[in-house]
C-alpha cells in the first residue's frame, strides 16, 4: 500500500509541476508585466525573519509561514497568532501585520493574515488655487492612501516522507483617497522538503500573476487633467499585473553542547525581469541572501543576515555593490515570542534603518 500511495503522490506532483510550467509560460508570453507592482507585499513580516535577511523559505514553520512559504504551516503543533508594527520613512508610512494559523489534523493546516501599508493625512492641494488664480487654504483637504493584502493559506503533508506543500489565495485592496481604488487576486505555491537534517524550500509567488483592476474617479481626475499643459491628458491604465517571483533556499540547524544551537540559512530570490541585482540578464535577475541564528536553550536568540545585493551606478559611471545588513534579537518563554530586528527596506546607505518589533503567541498557553 505504501508503494501505491507513493506512486500516486508522484503522479500528482508531476501533473502539478506540469500545470505550473504551462500556466507560468502562458502568463509570461501573453501579458505585458509591470516591473514593480504590489511591492508592499514584498517588504516581509516577522522581526525574526527580517533579522535573517528574509532567508527563511526552507525552515519557516510557524504562523508566519503563510507569508514566507505556506508549506511551513504543517510544522504547527498548536494555534498561533502573530502581530507586527513598523514605521518607515521617518514615521510617514505605517506597516501593520496580523496572522492566525492552526493545524486541522495531522495531515493539514490552515492560516490567514492581513497586511496594511499606508500613509495617512496627506494634504490634497489640487483645489488650492481656483480658476481665477486665487489661493484659498480652506480648499485644502486631507486624504489617505493604503494598500491591503489578505492571504488565506492551506498546507498539506505529502505521502512522500519529509515533503509538504501549501497554497496561498491572495486578495489585494489598494485605495488612494477618493481618486482611485483597485481589487486584485493571485496565488502563491510553496514546497518544503527535509532529509538528514537539511531543509529545502521553494516559494512561487504570484504564480498565475496577480491582477489588479483599478477604478479611477473620473470627476477627481478631471480637476487635475489640465494642471500641467501637455501632460496628464489621458486616464492611466486600469489593469496592473504583478509578475511571478521564485524564492528557493536551504537551511540546517546545528546543535552544540550546553544547549547552544546555530541555524544557517540561504535564499536565492529570482525575478523575471532585468534589474540591478548582482546576477542579472535579459528578462532575468537574482540575488542571494544569507541568515544566521544563534540560540541558547531555545529561549534567547541572536540573528544576523545580509541580502539585497545590488549593482549601483556611481557618479563616475563605475559600478559598486551595495547590500542590506540586518540583525535581530529574540526571546521565547512559555509560548510567547518577542522579536526585534534592526533593518531597512532599501539598499545600504539609500534608506534609513528601521526598528521592527513583532510578537508571536502560542494560544495553547491559555488552556
Amino acid at each position: 500500500m505504501n508503494n501505491k500511495f507513493k506512486y500516486q503522490e508522484n503522479q500528482v506532483l508531476k501533473k502539478l509541476f506540469l500545470l505550473i510550467v504551462v500556466i507560468f509560460t502562458f502568463q509570461i508570453s501573453g501579458q505585458t508585466l509591470r516591473k514593480y507592482s504590489n511591492e508592499f507585499m514584498n517588504i516581509g513580516v516577522d522581526a525574526a525573519a527580517l533579522g535573517m535577511a528574509n532567508a527563511v523559505t526552507a525552515h519557516t514553520g510557524d504562523v508566519n509561514s503563510g507569508y514566507w512559504n505556506p508549506a511551513g504551516l504543517m510544522n504547527l503543533e498548536n494555534k498561533q497568532i502573530s502581530l507586527m508594527h513598523a514605521s518607515y520613512f521617518a514615521n510617514i508610512a505605517q506597516y501593520d501585520y496580523i496572522a492566525y494559523a492552526a493545524p486541522i489534523d495531522t495531515e493539514s493546516a490552515w492560516g490567514m493574515s492581513a497586511i496594511r501599508f499606508g500613509v495617512d493625512n496627506i494634504l490634497n492641494t489640487t483645489q488650492l488655487i481656483d480658476s481665477q488664480g486665487n489661493v484659498d487654504y480652506n480648499r485644502v483637504s486631507l486624504f489617505s492612501t493604503a494598500d491591503y493584502g489578505f492571504t488565506f493559506s492551506y498546507a498539506r503533508k505529502a505521502k512522500l516522507d519529509g515533503f509538504q506543500y501549501g497554497i496561498n489565495s491572495k486578495v489585494i485592496r489598494r485605495i488612494i483617497g477618493n481618486f482611485a481604488s483597485s481589487w486584485g487576486f493571485g496565488f502563491d505555491l510553496g514546497f518544503q522538503f527535509e532529509q538528514n537534517g537539511w531543509k529545502f524550500g521553494l516559494m512561487l509567488r504570484d504564480i498565475t500573476t496577480t491582477y489588479n483592476v483599478w477604478n479611477i474617479n473620473q470627476n477627481e481626475f478631471a480637476t487635475i487633467q489640465n494642471a500641467i499643459p501637455g501632460q496628464n491628458q489621458d486616464l492611466p491604465e486600469t489593469t496592473e499585473i504583478t509578475a511571478p517571483k521564485v524564492q528557493y533556499g536551504m537551511s540546517k540547524k546545528i546543535e552544540f553542547h550546553d544547549d547552544y544551537t546555530l541555524l544557517i540559512a540561504t535564499n536565492m530570490n529570482v525575478q523575471f525581469n532585468q534589474s540591478n541585482a548582482i546576477i542579472s540578464g535579459k528578462g532575468f535577475s537574482a540575488e542571494p541572501a544569507v541568515g544566521l541564528e544563534g540560540g541558547y536553550t531555545d529561549m534567547v536568540f541572536l540573528r544576523l543576515g545580509v541580502g539585497n545585493f545590488q549593482n549601483v551606478k556611481q557618479i563616475d559611471n563605475t559600478q559598486k555593490v551595495s547590500f542590506q545588513p540586518n540583525m535581530g534579537l529574540g526571546f521565547q518563554y512559555k509560548g510567547i515570542n518577542v522579536d526585534y530586528a534592526l533593518t531597512n527596506i532599501g539598499n545600504q546607505g539609500a534608506a534609513l534603518y528601521s526598528n521592527i518589533f513583532s510578537i508571536k503567541v502560542d494560544l495553547s498557553i491559555f488552556k
